[in-house]
């Protein structure tokens, strides 16, 4: 089970059609804490650099994933995720996916023709090379979450309302649902937070016990930051939650503790 825990923080975002003035920019980093209640089974980091793609300064972010302690003792994970997106309309360009999750590896990339439509993978452990076709705006797993944070209609969502996403993972474009449950105050490290409460919808059976078994708490204000991610598994619960961060473009709304 501890091979998805990186993948619950990138899961858990979505992206949507048009685009807001930026909420993050080049320096912005993150790190979240993953435990099963004070037992810590890994960290996650996301942090944004820049690039350059076809001439043109593009955002460069790379994902990390890895397990510590007993955890790791059990099930050793090390993840890198990564993603070159255009600063404008947010279109990927390129994704890294090298993973070791348990002894199970990969050590991928994905160069995406937005003229085309196409994706051509590059599967560097079986040396072989494949290309795909994809939908217009398909996303790959870590643009989405910058995506969506730019998107100008996220603060006018109805309780109960879903967005559908197209995104490529796993050399398929999926349908991505999230729905919104409500806004809540969220007790963090940093203070209590005023968050938007998101409900990805799964697939249940294999590693969730349902298909609303992930929510995901997000900060109401201009950074639209994860500030913790709750999900039931088959055989318990496990979260996230916002451990650090720096580089924000806009202040971090909290209460802070008396």
């Amino acid at each position: 089970m501890k091979k998805y825990l990186f993948l619950l923080l990138l899961f858990a975002t979505v992206s949507f059609e048009a685009q807001k003035p930026e909420a993050y920019d080049t320096g912005e980093w993150f790190k979240f804490r993953i435990h099963y209640g004070f037992i810590n089974a890994g960290f996650a980091t996301l942090e944004v650099k820049e690039a350059v793609k076809e001439n043109k300064k593009v955002y460069h972010v790379i994902g990390k994933g890895y397990t510590v302690g007993m955890s790791r003792f059990f099930f050793k994970v090390d993840d890198t995720y990564e993603s070159y997106f255009d600063k404008v309309t947010n279109k990927p360009y390129q994704f890294v996916r090298k993973i070791d999750e348990g002894g199970y590896t990969k050590n991928q990339e994905g160069f995406f023709n937005q003229a085309t439509n196409k994706v051509l993978v590059k599967n560097y452990k079986n040396n072989t090379e494949k290309t795909f076709a994809v939908t217009e705006n398909v996303q790959d797993i870590l643009s989405t979450f910058y995506y969506l944070r730019n998107h100008p209609n996220i603060d006018k969502l109805k309780v109960g309302e879903s967005i559908v996403v197209d995104m490529f993972f796993d050399d398929e474009v999926f349908k991505f649902k999230l729905k919104f449950t409500g806004r809540e105050q969220l007790k963090t490290k940093f203070g209590t937070a005023s968050t938007m409460v998101f409900r990805p919808l799964v697939q249940s059976g294999r590693v969730f016990k349902e298909e609303e078994s992930l929510t995901v708490w997000i900060s109401d204000d201009e950074n639209k930051i994860p500030l913790r991610i709750k999900a039931s598994l088959a055989v318990g619960s496990i979260k996230a939650d916002l451990d650090g961060f720096k580089g924000l473009k806009s202040p971090f709304m909290v209460k802070l503790k008396k």
